[in-house]
């Protein structure tokens, strides 16, 4: 959770400059010395409750944090301290983009373990270091019923949930850490489970999932026998290895911590959460389908970035919202994915947008032209009339002009022109884009298509 500080002290929750010693933003209450009193973070609770209410659940009216006690390094005291007995909430569900909803068994706050860092990978090391500054950071796990029935559907799940904790602002993706433990059974082996330990990335999980399904089905096709047990994914071998057997909910001894008293969820605390929440991903869509009448799926893929669904509204409110829909989702993305990027960092706002669409609006550039002006400023930020005017990039206007270059490229392809003739659809894509190359892309393409097809009759 995107807190300041630590569940239960004042420590800070990670470094301002991004760069620290180890060991070194710790006090008495996160590492458990004898005394020490934890005081469970306000904020912490709060940015629980909204997730709660954004899966949906029922927020409990009392909770209680309790000892997990377990002897590994990575909890100085030998506990964790979590809910149990009462989770914040449960009973929620998620609804994947195919339309499935997933169950939500439990919503639960606890406090994160410290780092182990294996110099040599986990296999080969010959010793472990512990880093403490982690230890005590809020966490927020989200329990799911066991209705997925594929990787591509955790994978999924993952997505549709990054996005709902972006538009909480409860998650700042440069800054917080999401893993998730990858619960995987067959039924060949009489659906016996077997945990995957923290796995970090929308990829990893795939990987892994798929690696140990297969994995299972090959023992029991073997005739090994799949027992309860706890794997780590090895990301670089893409494998699983072995960490122990898998405990269950009685090896842990929960004892209900004294040190935390019991925190009382109000109605008016629920009712003041409720009045905070966002407007989420899945009602801005819908709204997009009736306020602007965009395509669905266009409206789905747009909401399902908050920057970029806030710069859509921007754009929408001065340029035509269904052609803006329909270049956002094929150009405006098509061009972050190719240079990596996401909409966060983006060094041109809606007034770049605005300028570029209305060129295109208008009829002043075309198409290919547009693209290019976008891969363009995306990087260098510039108004695209600017652009245009200094480098006369304005579509080509005067069809005679036109058609004599469409009869130039047609007389130097005559064999091409020949073959679209007696029938083959794919020579006229041919002769277009060689006349589009002859106007630098400032030409009409449906004009150009249009050109051809009566030139070559």
């Amino acid at each position: 959770l995107n807190t300041n500080t630590k569940l239960f002290c004042g420590c800070a929750t990670s470094s301002e400059s991004g760069k620290e010693e180890p060991n070194t933003r710790t006090c008495e209450v996160c590492l458990g010395h004898p005394g020490s009193k934890p005081v469970l973070n306000k904020r912490a609770l709060e940015f629980g409750m909204r997730l709660c209410l954004a899966l949906d659940c029922y927020i409990a009216p009392t909770i209680l944090f309790s000892r997990k006690s377990y002897f590994y390094p990575d909890m100085a005291k030998n506990y964790q301290i979590t809910q149990y007995e009462v989770p914040l909430g449960n009973s929620g569900k998620l609804r994947l983009s195919s339309g499935k909803e997933v169950g939500i068994e439990r919503v639960h706050i606890e406090e994160d373990p410290a780092a182990l860092v294996h110099p040599a990978g986990m296999q080969e090391s010959k010793y472990v270091l512990v880093d403490y500054n982690r230890s005590g950071n809020p966490l927020c796990e989200v329990v799911t019923k066991p209705e997925m029935t594929s990787a591509d559907e955790a994978r999924d799940f993952m997505k549709q949930l990054v996005t709902i904790l972006e538009y909480l602002k409860i998650f700042d993706v440069n800054k917080c850490t999401l893993r998730a433990d990858a619960n995987v059974s067959v039924k060949e082996s009489g659906y016996t489970r077997v945990e995957i330990k923290n796995i970090t990335g929308f990829k990893e999980i795939e990987r892994a999932i798929l690696y140990e399904v297969e994995r299972q089905k090959r023992d029991v096709k073997e005739g090994k026998k799949i027992v309860m047990e706890t794997v780590a994914w090895d990301s670089d071998k893409g494998v699983t290895l072995r960490l122990r057997s898998k405990e269950t909910e009685e090896d842990y001894g929960y004892i209900i911590d004294p040190n935390l008293v019991k925190t009382e969820i109000s109605k008016d605390m629920i009712m003041h959460a409720k009045m905070n929440m966002p407007e989420l991903p899945q009602e801005k869509a819908k709204r997009y389908v009736a306020e602007f009448k965009i395509d669905k799926d266009d409206a789905v893929i747009i909401s399902n970035d908050l920057n970029v669904a806030v710069l859509f509204e921007k754009v929408a409110g001065e340029i035509n919202p269904v052609a803006a829909s329909k270049w956002f989702r094929k150009e405006l993305l098509r061009v972050l994915n190719l240079n990596k990027l996401d909409a966060t960092h983006l060094l041109i706002d809606e007034r770049h947008i605005i300028d570029l669409l209305k060129l295109v609006e208008e009829g002043k550039i075309s198409d290919r032209v547009s693209q290019r002006l976008l891969e363009r400023i995306i990087l260098e930020p510039a108004m695209p009339s600017e652009i245009v005017k200094k480098e006369n990039l304005e579509k080509v206007q005067d069809k005679s002009q036109l058609e004599k270059i469409c009869e130039d490229v047609i007389k130097t392809h005559a064999s091409v022109a020949k073959e679209y003739a007696s029938g083959k659809g794919e020579a006229l894509n041919y002769l277009i884009g060689k006349v589009m190359r002859a106007t630098q892309g400032k030409a009409d393409a449906k004009e150009v298509k249009y050109m051809i097809r009566k030139l070559v009759k």
